[in-house]
């Protein structure tokens, strides 16, 4: 029966989940039950292009991504993949009529790792973050908000920032391995290799805005989603703060992560201000 083989595409996805980021599904368990299993889907979807394109070295990356592209686009025309993966995302795509371009141009976004190195100009820059981060966390919105379109429209703006603060607080922690390993540079205008402090603190500054706008949609999402979504701001918040105090000589040679022991004290203090009603 296809509901046997779709609960196994949920666990697969909760699984994916799980094994790459601890952090991220430590704050998805936050959600209401109703709607986590679709943050999963949503996650294992993403996660799986993402790898595809940034890990499998040893195999034609370009042949396992457009194939993956093609099974994509049968399973949302025919509702049903022998990937779990895709099973599970199409699921989420249709319950919550997420719409396609918010698929496509996260698709296009990762079609560019395969080959694209470099940012040369803002508006290459944006157009990168709109695909790879901002339409994720449209994504996360639409499930967010129920499918209620006026509310998922007062949000929207929030979110879109949400989500590139998040990608590049991720571009800054990754710095080495993006630009050593994968040859990758995606902040405009900036030398890597010469990577001083004032070229450090503009892309903090630019961050900090981000964050700014992203936690005045954080304050009116529904109570369903709030404490999850608050918890994954203060973990990359934090994230920020310690590479704000990384001199920038030692960021290309070290990856910063926040201790399991701090982790655990910022979620503590989330639910408190959630119980609260401090956010």
């Amino acid at each position: 029966m296809k509901a046997n083989f779709d609960q196994i595409s949920f666990l697969t996805s909760k699984q994916v989940t799980r094994k790459y980021s601890t952090s991220f599904a430590s704050a998805v368990k936050l959600l209401a039950p109703s709607i986590r299993q679709d943050i999963y889907n949503i996650y294992g979807f993403v996660r799986l292009a993402d790898e595809i394109v940034d890990s499998f070295h040893d195999y034609d990356k370009k042949d396992l991504f457009y194939r993956f592209w093609d099974d994509l686009k049968h399973t949302l025309d025919h509702g049903i993949s022998t990937n779990p993966i895709l099973n599970a995302f199409q699921i989420t795509v249709k319950k919550y009529d997420i719409p396609y371009e918010f698929i496509t141009s996260f698709m296009n976004s990762m079609e560019a790792d395969l080959s694209k190195g470099d940012y040369q100009s803002v508006e290459e820059y944006r157009q990168y973050i709109y695909g790879s981060a901002d339409v994720v966390g449209l994504m996360c919105l639409r499930v967010f908000v129920g499918g209620d379109a006026d509310r998922f429209e007062i949000l929207k703006h929030s979110a879109m920032r949400l989500g590139s603060a998040f990608q590049k607080v991720n571009f800054l922690r990754d710095l080495k391995m993006d630009y050593e390993q994968l040859n990758r540079s995606y902040f405009p205008n900036t030398d890597l290799a010469k990577l001083d402090e004032h070229s450090k603190q503009d892309i903090i500054n630019e961050i900090e805005a981000d964050l700014r706008e992203g936690f005045l949609g954080i304050l009116q999402l529904p109570m369903e989603a709030k404490l999850g979504v608050y918890i994954a701001y203060v973990y990359y918040r934090k994230l920020l703060f310690k590479l704000k105090k990384t001199p920038s000589k030692d960021i290309l040679n070290t990856r910063v992560r926040v201790p399991n022991y701090q982790k655990l004290g910022l979620f503590a203090k989330c639910y408190v201000d959630y119980k609260l009603n401090l956010i």
